[in-house]
């Protein structure tokens, strides 16, 4: 939760917001991080590969006195016999105000006896009887944000956490109020240390409301982050915070989640229509499934909602991948989500007040290449058949959630994938099951860890126990392969495999033997015309014990690039585009924090009628293909930061700096940058403060033209 006048006073659009390309069809969806900065790795605790489903008190009760023992029973109670633990649901948490004003004389929190006269963990101990896991909240501060002050977590992390730990918590809150100006960063990894040293399996969730952009730095923290200020039961807070969190779909992973907060449905502020807006938006951006609603009042409308099984999917999808926006055009919103079988989810939103028509096509959802395609309606339950085409007449404030299931296999998109977040044709492993950006780890699914070899770690690839093979459909759309390979660190430097890659049956690149003693190798492929893509992995010669086998860092390349002939990039489609204020602007300066609000790009009087306008920090990315040689640019800080603001830009070919511009400020007036792109599948344009901090970084890339 937050105090008012924080909800008041933040500024929601300072979030990081980022827009990327779907394959297929130029869709505009979430991008990636700076080149310069890899992925954030999630949180190595085995929990949340899912976003996590439950229930908290605080929409219904916040500290009233109805909020007690009683009442969390009979919640876990109702979730075993309303079906909600059937559905997935399993956590019940408390919220603030369970404790008392004061710790004990030891320091200890105390729970309050008139509302918890058992205490916590005979509360934990029935909760888990039901088969269901419980939990707790605070802050990170000295006190929680209620304004009775209860005590709050900064000092007493260890002690605090071993508490918890004892009376049998899974599952924890952490609050933002009453922090004393110590960095949110250090705070929440202070908690977090704390949990991971008590040895308990507890789910972390930041509750530091989007303040300090905490997608960048809660990834290895924590299990979910909130992205935005406290949700109410209305439809313009709901709608307004799904603007806010669908920009950041790039952050979301297995473990690691964006929370827009709690949901509201059932409570009694929206209509029916709306709340299945809000359960929809809330599954298709893979985000916390938190229950805020009376369950003891509940009416059959709600609880059919909250149980529609085929939404849940969508939320629970192994894949882990956030929805992203495919397209918005007043008010009309279609979101895409890929899912683990190769489908998408899509979501058709109608924003306005009358009903409307909203109509996508497969390739702008990021699916084109089947004869056909199964479509579900989530909601009705109806299943038709489509040659392309997906469209709903939607009523005002409503939305149409679609499983779109292409009938025979679909190539990559367009652009550069991670092997990993592309479906599997066909799969086999030696131990356990194959698992997405995580290690073999043991027999279960989900139970390994972050991908490392040699102690370098790796946020994204596919790890294997040999014998192990993968097989992908191409289709004849791809370029290149490039991975690293080699034996996990889990292993403790045992094991041996051989890495093989084939192209349509005809070996491409074989690693030789590799130990567990042995540095990631590159291997990169040739995949021009190729059908399908095997991955394949043997022992070394000394049985298949140990042999938990990495494919790190699979990045394939697919589709054509930009026509020959120059190009100014602002007439092209980026693949992503983030900023650190506001949107990127074409054709003009940065401007505010609106789309379309800057103004001519002028840099110390010179003025450009073409080219992008950006804040500090922002990266902009575009697929090449191979097919381009270079890009010419002038940079500079946009006269409208008004004498204020420095930046640097940078040019990246692939993973190599291809041009800097050094720090600049307003007075230093353009500077021009030329690069060479030849061969490059992809183009980043990133540009960082001056060490400084990002006010007024108002950096214009002017007339960048592309030349393939």
């Amino acid at each position: 939760m937050q105090p008012l006048r924080a909800q008041l006073s933040r500024r929601l659009g300072a979030a990081l917001t980022s827009l990327t390309l779907l394959a297929g069809g130029g869709a505009l969806v979430v991008g990636a991080q700076l080149a310069t900065a890899p992925p954030a790795l999630a949180l190595d605790n085995g929990l949340n590969l899912t976003p996590q489903m439950g229930f908290n008190n605080w929409n219904t009760t916040w500290c009233g006195s109805q909020f007690n023992e009683d009442l969390v029973k009979g919640i876990a109670d109702l979730f075993v016999s309303k079906g909600l633990k059937a559905a997935g649901y399993q956590y019940v948490n408390l919220d603030d105000c369970w404790a008392l004003p004061v710790r004990d004389l030891s320091g200890n929190l105390v729970p309050d006896p008139v509302r918890f006269p058992h205490g916590i963990k005979a509360l934990a101990d029935y909760v888990h009887g039901k088969g269901l896991k419980f939990g707790l909240y605070s802050s990170a501060g000295i006190h929680t944000c209620d304004v009775k002050g209860f005590p709050g977590g900064l000092g007493h992390e260890q002690q605090d956490a071993d508490l918890w730990a004892s009376w049998g918590v899974d599952y924890l809150k952490y609050d933002n109020c009453n922090n004393m100006g110590v960095d949110a960063q250090t705070r929440y990894k202070a908690m977090g240390d704390a949990l991971k040293k008590t040895g308990r399996p507890i789910l972390y969730s930041i509750c530091e409301w989007g303040s300090t952009g905490p997608w960048n730095w809660a990834p290895p923290v924590g299990n979910s982050w909130r992205t935005t200020g406290d949700i109410s039961d209305t439809w313009q807070s709901m709608i307004s915070i799904a603007h806010a969190n669908q920009g950041l779909s790039a952050y979301a992973k297995p473990g690691a989640f964006n929370d827009p907060d709690m949901l509201e449905v059932g409570n009694g502020g929206m209509t029916g229509t709306e709340y299945r807006t809000h359960f929809s938006l809330w599954a298709e951006m893979a985000a916390p499934l938190l229950i805020g609603a009376d369950l003891r009042t509940a009416q059959q409308e709600t609880l059919d909602i909250l149980t529609n099984a085929d939404v849940i999917a969508v939320d629970q999808d192994p894949l882990g991948k956030q929805g992203s926006v495919v397209s918005s055009d007043n008010g009309l919103v279609v979101m895409s989500k890929p899912l683990a079988d190769g489908g998408r989810a899509v979501t058709l939103t109608n924003e306005g007040s009358y009903e409307a028509t909203l109509t996508t096509t497969v390739q702008a959802v990021g699916i084109g290449g089947a004869p056909s395609y199964t479509v579900k309606d989530l909601w009705s339950k109806k299943t038709g058949i489509s040659t392309g085409t997906i469209s709903a007449t939607v009523p005002g404030h409503g939305t149409a959630m679609f499983r779109v299931t292409p009938s025979t296999p679909v190539p990559p998109p367009t652009g550069m994938s991670q092997l990993s977040d592309l479906p599997f044709l066909a799969q086999l492993n030696g131990w356990g099951p194959v698992e997405r950006d995580r290690s073999n780890g043991d027999w279960a699914a989900g139970d390994g860890h972050t991908l490392s070899i040699r102690g370098t770690t790796y946020a994204k690839g596919i790890g294997t126990n040999a014998a192990s093979d993968l097989t992908f459909n191409l289709g004849g759309a791809c370029k290149n392969l490039v991975t690293a390979v080699g034996i996990d660190d889990e292993t403790s430097g045992n094991g041996s495999a051989v890495f093989r890659i084939f192209k349509d049956g005809t070996l491409a690149a074989d690693s030789g033997r590799l130990t567990g003693k042995d540095p990631a190798k590159k291997l990169a492929v040739d995949l021009t015309g190729a059908a399908t893509l095997r991955l394949v992995v043997t022992d070394g010669g000394d049985g298949t014990s140990w042999d938990h086998a990495d494919w790190a860092d699979a990045r394939i390349a697919c589709g054509n690039g930009p026509a020959a002939g120059a190009h100014q990039l602002s007439d092209l489609t980026w693949t992503s585009a983030s900023n650190g204020w506001g949107q990127v602007e074409k054709d003009t300066s940065n401007g505010d924090n609106q789309s379309g609000d800057g103004h001519t790009i002028t840099i110390n009087g010179a003025t450009y009628a073409k080219g992008l306008g950006t804040n500090a920090p922002s990266e902009i990315v575009y697929y090449l293909g191979g097919a381009c040689t270079s890009l010419t640019t002038d940079v500079g800080v946009d006269a409208e930061a008004m004498g204020r603001g420095t930046v640097a830009f940078q040019i990246w070919k692939d993973g190599t700096k291809a041009a800097d511009s050094g720090v600049l400020n307003a007075a230093a007036g353009a500077k021009h940058l030329t690069a060479d792109l030849t061969g490059a599948n992809e183009l980043h344009l990133v540009v960082t403060d001056g060490g400084d901090g990002n006010n007024s970084d108002h950096a214009d890339w002017a007339s960048p033209v592309l030349t393939c």
